[in-house]
């Protein structure tokens, strides 16, 4: 078998390894896709190696085939095909307020264990979530960053009819507004890169471009006046927590998608005068794969619009310089 592993300093390796089998509980998976997350882009440029664990495998976006079935497993079969949901339950803390997926001594696997861009993976047979035989493991590589669309949109509470403004088109931000869409809101997205709002707009949705026009008068004109129930911040950015406040009717719902490693500033008196709500999401759960799966499963959504790119796995080198050197790009994948 071949494993990528990444070694520090913006570079990986591929190896050769044995395929182990799965121990108590686990399932050995024959990898087929694996996408190149935000996250991992952020570990190659450095950024995380104090967590990640030198040289290590990393990856999560995965598609496989069941190849082998540890001891005690049930409900799984060689030959299923699965997505991973790659969250690794740890001591149950307190203050954890019975959110698993979120909780104090969680693992997330393929950053704090090995992860998904090598031939064999085995993992907790609890991450698995079955793809049905009309989805493609091409497109079943996206499920992980679907189920986080999902996720979002659920706890934004958002309401069909409802106009929601998403702030950042990258691959979250536009699978957030697809998942928003479907779930019958109209739809705009802040964007600065052209190429990407061009993609936006072969999906039919209203887009601006906040460099070069207001974002608040491109909302007033949207909503008729109105302003947004729901802002989604996508962007990572300063401006973007500035504008998500501003594109807020009153008792609008601001919900933070993006992870912003440094402390920002936050207009508090905005939420004070017009009653907002601030809405942390992170991750998933098990019901958010679920709906992601039917939804890829549909065809309702243009899932393959996000992929820019799919390249073997010898090719890992050269995929993360690729995606360095082109900020417009969506969805890579690793074929695996």
């Amino acid at each position: 078998m071949q494993a990528a592993y990444y070694l520090g300093n913006k570079s990986f390796q591929l190896r050769e390894g044995e395929a182990i089998l799965p121990q108590e509980g686990e399932v050995q998976l024959k990898v087929a896709y694996c996408g190149v997350c935000g996250t991992d882009v952020h570990i190659y440029h450095g950024a995380m190696d104090k967590r990640v664990r030198i040289p290590q495998v990393i990856g999560h976006e995965v598609s496989a085939t069941v190849s082998a079935v540890g001891p005690g497993v049930s409900g799984i079969e060689v030959g299923d095909q699965v997505a991973v949901r790659p969250l690794q339950r740890g001591a149950v803390d307190p203050s954890d307020n019975e959110q698993h997926h979120i909780g104090k001594n969680l693992k997330f696997i393929g950053i704090d264990t090995a992860g998904g861009m090598q031939s064999y993976w085995n993992v907790p047979a609890y991450t698995l979530h079955k793809l049905p035989e009309n989805l493609s493991l091409e497109h079943g590589a996206l499920i992980e960053p679907l189920a986080v669309a999902c996720h979002d949109v659920r706890l934004s509470q958002l309401k069909t009819g409802e106009k929601a403004v998403v702030i950042g088109g990258g691959p979250i931000g536009m699978l957030v507004a697809m998942v928003a869409k479907h779930h019958g809101a109209q739809v705009l997205i802040s964007e600065v890169n052209e190429h990407r709002l061009e993609l936006a707009k072969t999906m039919d949705f209203e887009i601006v471009n906040p460099a070069k026009e207001s974002l608040e008068e491109k909302v007033h004109t949207f909503t008729s006046g109105a302003m947004a129930d729901v802002a989604f911040e996508v962007s990572g950015s300063q401006a973007g927590v500035d504008a998500m406040t501003q594109v807020l009717r009153a008792r609008g719902r601001a919900v933070m998608v993006a992870i912003h490693p440094q402390p920002r500033q936050v207009d508090l008196f905005r939420f004070f005068w017009r009653e907002l709500q601030l809405i942390g999401v992170r991750v998933y759960e098990a019901e958010d794969f679920e709906e992601a799966i039917q939804l890829a499963a549909s065809g309702k959504l243009e899932l393959e619009k996000l992929i820019t790119q799919v390249s073997p796995l010898a090719d890992v080198q050269k995929v993360f310089e690729a995606i360095d050197s082109n900020p417009a790009g969506m969805k890579y994948l690793l074929q695996i």
